[in-house]
């Protein structure tokens, strides 16, 4: 079975820089790659973007092109989320989770198992 550890969350100021880890154990052959989410106080999970674990391809949602940067390292099975220019917007908890079905997108049903989260809370 498949376990999700996130990582690297914290309090930081406006302007700041964070690199979020997610490390999976139990990977099997069909794991297409990795999807990153989050989720604010009072609203939906939302998608952010995703990696597969073969050939690195990347893909982001609309509004995180520019400020997030995910890559992998398949050797540590680690996936990682680097959030730069962070604004009191991007406070939420960060999740990771495996994506099974051939496709990264922002559709949760997609995605069977969810890590604990990663806390992030950026100050003005």
């Amino acid at each position: 079975q498949v376990q999700l550890v996130e990582s690297g969350g914290g309090s930081v100021q406006a302007g700041g820089s964070l690199r979020l880890s997610c490390a999976v154990s139990g990977r099997t052959s069909s794991d297409y790659g990795m999807g990153w989410f989050r989720q604010a106080p009072g609203k939906e999970r939302e998608f952010v973007g995703g990696i597969t674990w073969i050939g690195g391809a990347t893909f982001y949602a609309d509004p995180m092109k520019g400020r997030f940067t995910i890559s992998r390292d398949n050797a540590k099975n680690t996936v990682y989320l680097q959030i730069d220019s962070l604004t009191t917007d991007d406070t939420a908890v960060y999740y990771c989770a495996p994506a099974r079905r051939g496709v990264i997108d922002a559709h949760i049903d997609n995605y069977d198992y969810w890590g604990q989260g990663t806390q992030v809370t950026v100050s003005s």
